[in-house]
């Protein structure tokens, strides 16, 4: 009985602890944010003001100060597209790469393509916020024309603060579980705050992984820019025309007709033909059978009229 009643306990004292830091970090969070983010994180008082226990239960207040930035800090993450004519591919990105470079930035990653004058490459650069204007027009002016430009800035300073402030509250009840932890003396009791403790280390670790990425992204910004070189019109109406192509078309046209004409060839001589054999086989006797007929129709003599002055004296005319 006392051991239900003494994980009972424990597990409300770990539930409370959670709300009150969830509570406190909300009004912790619309304090700052009412404040304009000039004042300093007013304390809280319940599981946030508690002081931090490293694992041997020792008091510690370093990880508290880590949790948010500085009140008065602006964080923005920026954002570019840049779409540039380029007489020279090489010399542009080297001359870019030289402005980024001067500004404090570095290129982390690129992509080059195509083949002769019909070259393009894109660049991503990152670029510390403070000099972001400056690596820009530096970037800029390597261009002959500048055909795209797209620009962002999303200010993320309240939610890094909010991030700050649940870290913040979260370790507070990460502290107060290490101590009770630490009083335990029964494995049940043990047990029990190990998995509320191993659920609050989760979020934490969690809310500082998106907190760290939120100011990476402020700290430096992302710019990428694509580096084209124009199309000459000679080059353009000459590009898709080939002479050794249109010879090989040409060819191939003239052997697809003399395969035809061989193909024709072959039927007529396997099947035209001996149809043409038999229809003169027919034709032939026909022809002689009609050619008899018409011989033997010019050799009869002829008949009497039946009327006319030869008629009546019943002579043949030319007795």
């Amino acid at each position: 009985m006392f051991a239900r009643s003494g994980i009972a306990a424990i597990r409300v004292l770990a539930v409370a602890l959670v709300l009150g830091a969830c509570s406190s970090s909300a009004v912790d969070t619309q304090a700052r944010m009412a404040g304009g983010l000039s004042a300093a994180p007013a304390s809280t008082a319940g599981p946030a003001a508690a002081p931090a226990f490293d694992a041997s239960g020792a008091g510690s207040n370093e990880s508290s100060t880590k949790a948010a930035p500085a009140p008065d800090e602006t964080l923005i993450v920026k954002t570019g597209t840049l779409v540039l004519d380029v007489k020279n591919l090489d010399a542009a990105l080297a001359k870019a790469q030289a402005a980024v470079a001067a500004a404090g930035g570095y290129v982390s990653g690129s992509d080059r393509s195509g083949q002769g004058d019909q070259q393009t490459a894109t660049v991503t650069y990152r670029i510390p916020a403070a000099s972001w204007d400056a690596a820009l027009g530096g970037v800029r002016a390597v261009a002959a024309n500048v055909e795209k430009e797209q620009t962002s800035a999303v200010e993320v300073t309240g939610q890094v603060l909010d991030l700050g402030a649940r870290i913040t509250n979260l370790r507070a009840t990460e502290s107060a579980l290490q101590a009770i932890m630490a009083r335990a003396t029964k494995i049940a009791d043990v047990l029990a705050v190990q998995q509320q403790l191993t659920d609050v280390q989760g979020q934490i670790e969690q809310l500082t992984t998106q907190q760290q990425h939120l100011q990476q992204q402020a700290a430096l910004g992302t710019l990428t820019a694509t580096f084209l070189v124009p199309v000459v019109a000679v080059t353009a109406a000459t590009s898709g025309w080939d002479p050794g192509r249109q010879v090989d078309d040409a060819t191939a046209q003239l052997i697809g007709l003399g395969q035809g004409l061989a193909t024709a060839g072959i039927w007529l001589a396997i099947v035209g033909l001996p149809i043409v054999l038999v229809l003169l086989l027919i034709a032939v006797p026909l022809a002689w059978v009609a050619r008899r007929a018409r011989a033997r129709a010019g050799r009869r003599p002829p008949e009497a009229p039946l009327w006319g002055p030869d008629a009546a004296s019943g002579t043949q005319p030319g007795a």
